[in-house]
């Protein structure tokens, strides 16, 4: 019971912050990519401490980080088993993608974004901008792959 509950859990929590980050990466680059440096800086500007404050951002991270961990707690009697398998792999995938990746490429980043004068970005603003896009991306395969290995995990379980 326990690794069904965690497993759809976090089926539910990573297909929401999946859609969130296709969102982000097939609306929003499209719009912020086509910018420009004034553009780009006072949008995300706007942008980007919203985002930052969001409980949704807070919530979703914690719950693809906490409901893996509940399956494997649930899977422990079967290590080798492909369901507890592809849990942990999908979870080291959600640390490695939206957790360290936020926290040690994007918010850096954002902090130069943020520290810009709109009207007069620096002259190379379109670094900070590749990086955004990049970061962003790096992002949405990690969580998409986590999403993929916690669907087939769930289902293995599920369906003898």
């Amino acid at each position: 019971m326990l690794a069904a509950l965690g497993l759809v859990a976090a089926v539910v929590a990573t297909a929401l912050w999946s859609g969130l980050l296709l969102m982000l990466t097939t609306i929003l680059h499209p719009v912020y990519g086509r910018l420009d440096a004034p553009g780009f800086a006072g949008g995300l500007q706007r942008f980007l401490p919203v985002a930052q404050r969001s409980p949704t951002n807070y919530g979703l991270l914690a719950a693809m980080v906490l409901t893996p961990v509940v399956a494997l707690v649930g899977l422990r009697a079967d290590p080798g088993g492909a369901p507890f398998v592809l849990t942990a792999t999908g979870l080291a995938l959600v640390v490695a993608g939206p957790v360290l990746t936020s926290r040690f490429a994007a918010e850096p980043n954002y902090a130069v974004i943020l520290a810009w004068d709109a009207a007069d970005p620096p002259a190379d603003w379109r670094d900070a901008r590749g990086r955004w896009l990049r970061v962003n991306w790096l992002r949405a395969a990690a969580t998409w792959a986590a999403l993929a290995l916690f669907v087939v995990a769930t289902w293995l379980y599920l369906v003898p």
